[in-house]
Order: structure tokens, then sequence, then C-alpha cells
């Protein structure tokens, strides 16, 4: 059954790659599906493109087993920072001055909205370099549930699911991409209520269930403290809400979803799509792994003495948080749930995969391969070199997602904090302001990328052992990858209006003209 139903699955997204194909000629076809697409597939696309496997078994494990049932404060969050406001606050300003500019991509925006070339390309580097870590905690998480409910290998797995992405991007860009996403959707939103139902059921009902979980006494954890609304640690779990919900502010394949939306009818439609379709689905995830410990068991003593599944460790010895969701699952779901699982899985994880590469590769492409080119670049042979890059760029992330000490939520936490860190403040001032400064910009870009890469050289991969051991014996959050990527995006947010205080516009004139034609034109549309 579970064989058929994944057939079934692949066998369509395939089918709509090969139709889109035909529709797919230029570069805005193939980046942005020519700016034609309604609220109801944006709003899917965006949702999609935000929750995936990530999401599903790498945060809703790892947060779920450290808050308990108050790790679904991550969710609505996500609901109503990362999708409501990101949607009230960005979405009709982002499509009317990207159209106006001329911009396909967020480096592209850059470089028209503050005149400035080097902004384009430094952004385009960062942006290619820090999706590949994002796209392998795609794949790690994507792998680690086929391998629990096929049993193949974890490599198989991460070679076959990116060589699937790459064929429907490839064949139909962002089109094929968005088609994907709306039946990606409606299939998550129904397994995502049936697993949280079934997983819930599957230890008595939720007063049994929450009753459990306030019995738990694992070590580490304050006793009666996983079923309460703040959860043992607040504070972390402020950072994590902060992290994946401001975060969506300023990643380029989110708010590029902005720049595809037909009008502002379609925005505000999408606005309240997006906001349910998050509530559903991130919060239903979060709040299944609140019940994580319920099933699973950090040592053999536990394990034996209440007869939950013991929590596999990776082979540096630490706990393998992305394992408790398979177990969870394993435990909870008969097989045809399972399998609806695993598609459900697949489903969030090739629609963000593919908005992952579609990114890049655009990114790569328009804004440092066509530049540079002395001959210049015709649509087609645009198109066929973003195919090409999507291809390499699959294969990076693969190569990292290979390494079986590397958590899903390192991995996003590393590329989102960068990302957001830098992007965020300047694009969304960007918007609104004709006071932003170059050398604001430069600044927020220089901190989040600088903050994030030596945190991650200091903790993640711990070149400086002693900082680490000084940092957990202090019991400092700074530790944490997520709040430092919470700090990167705060802080951009205070870097850029400072700095703009103390420097001046490069040009005031270009300046004014952009900010006042997006304000003109949103007063004729309403």
């Amino acid at each position: 059954m579970i064989y058929a139903i994944l057939i079934i699955y692949l066998l369509l997204m395939l089918g709509i790659g090969i139709y889109c194909r035909r529709k797919t000629s230029s570069v805005s076809d193939f980046v942005l599906g020519g700016r034609s697409l309604g609220g109801w597939f944006t709003a899917f696309a965006y949702g999609t493109s935000y929750f995936s496997a990530v999401v599903f078994i790498g945060y809703a494990g790892q947060f779920g087993w450290s808050y308990g049932v108050a790790a679904a404060w991550i969710g609505i969050g996500n609901a109503f920072i990362g999708s409501t406001l990101a949607w009230l606050i960005l979405g009709k300003r982002t499509r009317i001055m990207t159209k106006q500019l001329g911009a396909s991509t967020m480096p592209e925006f850059f470089e028209k909205r503050y005149n400035s070339r080097s902004l384009k390309i430094v952004s385009a580097v960062i942006v290619f370099l820090f999706l590949i870590p994002y796209t392998a905690s795609v794949y790690n998480g994507l792998s680690r549930l086929f391998g629990m409910a096929f049993n193949i290998p974890y490599s198989a797995c991460l070679i076959g699911m990116a060589v699937l992405t790459a064929a429907y991007v490839i064949l139909g860009g962002y089109k094929a991409t968005a088609i994907n996403d709306f039946v990606q959707g409606i299939i998550m939103l129904i397994g995502i209520a049936a697993v949280v139902i079934s997983v819930i059921n599957g230890k008595g009902g939720w007063s049994a269930a929450l009753n459990g979980l306030g019995e738990i006494t694992d070590t580490g954890i304050p006793a009666g403290t996983m079923n309460t609304i703040f959860g043992p640690d607040p504070i972390n779990l402020f950072g994590v809400i902060i992290l994946t919900s401001l975060g969506t502010w300023g990643l380029p394949q989110m708010v590029q979803k902005f720049y595809a939306i037909k009008d502002n009818k379609a925005i505000t439609r999408g606005t309240i799509i997006s906001t349910v379709f998050a509530l559903i689905v991130a919060g239903g995830s979060y709040l299944m792994g609140g019940f994580g410990r319920l099933y699973g068991a950090a040592d053999q003593a536990a394990a034996d003495a209440t007869g939950r599944a013991l929590i596999p460790t990776n082979p540096n010895g630490k706990l393998a948080y992305d394992a408790i969701v398979p177990v969870m699952l394993q435990s909870a779901l008969p097989d045809i749930l399972i399998g609806i699982v695993v598609v459900l899985v697949l489903s969030a994880s090739m629609s963000t995969l593919s908005s992952l590469v579609l990114t890049s590769s655009s990114t790569l492409t328009i804004d440092l391969i066509k530049p540079f080119s002395k001959k210049g670049m015709d649509e087609k042979k645009q198109v066929l070199i973003m195919r090409v890059l999507i291809a390499a760029f699959l294969i990076l992330s693969v190569v990292i997602a290979l390494n079986p000490n590397a958590y899903i939520t390192t991995l996003m936490s590393i590329s989102w904090g960068a990302l957001a860190g830098a992007f965020l403040a300047p694009f969304m001032y960007g918007l609104f302001s004709k006071k932003v400064t170059n050398a604001a910009v430069w600044a927020s870009i220089i901190f989040g990328v600088g903050f994030t890469v030596i945190h991650m050289f200091i903790f993640s991969l711990g070149f400086f052992p002693e900082a680490t051991k000084a940092a957990a014996s202090l019991k400092l959050n700074m530790a944490s990858p997520i709040n430092a990527g919470a700090i990167a995006m705060i802080a951009g947010l205070i870097i850029v209006p400072v700095v703009s205080a103390f420097t001046k516009v490069k040009e005031p004139e270009l300046a004014e003209k952009i900010v006042s034609n997006c304000e003109e034109q949103l007063k004729n549309e309403e």
C-alpha cells in the first residue's frame, strides 16, 4: 500500500513538470511564472516552501522533545509573524516595487533599489552559499523518514530525492513548482490532521497524553513542565519562535513569492489562506512533536522501565533528534497512515527543495553569470544555464547531507541566520524608506553573515572547544545556533536605521523616485 501511494504521487509530480515545460520559454516564465499567479497558488507556494521535513522531522522532533506541548507556540508564531504579518507588511510593496524595478531576484532588487552592482554580486554569492545547508537539512529529514518507512539506506534516499527534485524543477520551472505546491499543500493539510489525531489517541486521548507528559522525569527536564503552557525553557523557546517566524521576511525563496503574485486582491486572499495553512501544518507538527517523550526514551534504562522506544544516537554519541519523529510514527501509526505520512513529508520537502534550487540557480544566472557574459545571453541560454545549475546545487547539498552528525536544526539555523540576518532589514526598510543608505545595507550584510559564520566555527564546528565549554558552564544561550540566528536578524533591524542616520544616501533623487512611485501606485490600486 505504501509503495502504491508513493508511485502514484511521484508520477503526478513528474506529469505536472512535463505539462509545464511547454509553457516555460522565457526567464520570467521559469523564475516567476510570468507574474500571473493568484492568491491560492501563491499562498500554497509560500506555505509549502516554508514547511518541509525540516519542520516535520527536525524541528518538531527536537523542540517537541525539549519543550513539550509548549512547542506549539512555534507554530503559532509561524502563522501570525511568519505568514500574516509578512504578507500584510511586505506583500503589496514587494509586488509593486520589484515590478517597477524589473527585479526577478533579491540581489537584483538590491542592485536597482540601492544602485549598486557590488551589492548584487555579494548578495548573490551569499544566497547560493547559504541556501546549500538549508537544502541539505531538508534532504536529511526526508531521507530519515524514508529509511524508517522502506528500510532504504540513507544515502540511497538522498540521491533518489535529488534526482526527483531536479527532474520536475528543471522541466517546468516556477509554474510547475506552484502547481505541485498546491497539490502538495492539500496532502499536507489532510496528512498533518490525521497524524496529530493518531499520535494523541495512541496515548489515550488528549487528557491522558497531557497527564503522561506531566509525569515525565527524564534527566535534564524539571518534573511537571512538559505539559505546561510555556514549557521548561521559555527563553530558548522564544529564540526558536523569532528565528523560524521573522526569518521568512528576509529569505530570498520566501519573499520571491510576492514578486510573482498577480494583484492586490490575490495578496489579500493569500494572507488569509497562508495563515490558516501555517496554523494547521506548523501548529500541528510542533504539537505532535511535543508528545515525543511519550513514545521515545533517551537511555536504555528509561526505555526498559517504561516500554518506550530507545532513541538512537549519532556516531558522535549525541542523541539523534532527527530520529524522534520517525520513531513516534512507527509506534503510533498503521501502515496506511505511514504511507500518507511519507507522501506528506515528501510533498512538504519537494516543494521546499524546488523553491530553494530555483532561487539559487536563478540568482547565479541572472545576477552573476549574465552580467559577466561578454557575448550576452538570450532567454533560452539563461534558462538552460539555470537548469544546469539546479543539478550542481543539488549535488553539493547531497554531499553536505551525507554527514551523519549534521543536525537538521543546526543546518537550517546557519542558513536562516546568515540570509535573514543579512537581508531582512535592508529589504524591508528599502520598501518603505528613502533614507536607507548603502553603508547601512553593507553593515547589515557584513554583521549578519559575519556573526553567523563566526558562531558556526566556534560552536557548531567546535573549532574552539574552550569557548563551548565556557558557554555551557555559564549556561549561556549564545551557544545555540538558533538563538544566534535570531540575534543576527534583530541586530539588522537596529543596525540599518542607526547607520542610515549617520551616513548619506548614495542618490537621494533615485531613492525618492522609487519609494514615491511605489506609494503612488499603492494609492491608485486601493
